[in-house]
């Protein structure tokens, strides 16, 4: 498959997503197996205004869920937790920075299971910002 922004079919997305969720450690995936995954071309006009964004392009994942931290067996759960990827904006975004496809869905991905495991933006920049 090729690892190249412009050349992603959703089928080879999707494959991509599969295979950089199945390169993250074993040790952290085991908290997260109970998370969909889901590729959407784009993100919903509702989303966008949740999230605050200016256009379609400004988010590349989203986190739905109630986080690890946040769950207790004594309250019922609403839903299913969701990890969604937007395969336009990923795309656009790895273009824009030259980064490969693979890596920068990677990242999304990974960044998105950090707020399963309850971190903020903030917390994440954090952590990637260390030296």
């Amino acid at each position: 498959m090729s690892r190249e922004a412009g050349n992603s079919t959703l089928d080879q997305f999707r494959a991509l997503a599969i295979e950089s969720y199945g390169s993250i450690p074993a040790k952290l995936r085991r908290h997260v197996d109970d998370v969909v995954i889901r590729v959407d071309e784009w993100p919903d006009s509702d989303t966008l205004d949740e999230m605050g964004c200016e256009t379609r392009w400004d988010l590349l994942g989203l986190y739905r869920g109630v986080p690890i931290g946040n769950q207790s067996p004594a309250t019922p759960r609403g839903g299913v937790d969701m990890i969604f990827l937007y395969r336009q904006p990923i795309i656009a975004y790895a273009r824009s920075t030259k980064a490969p496809l693979d890596a920068v869905v990677r990242n999304v991905l990974i960044h998105e299971i950090g707020h399963h495991f309850g971190f903020s933006d903030e917390d994440m920049d954090r952590i990637e910002n260390q030296d």
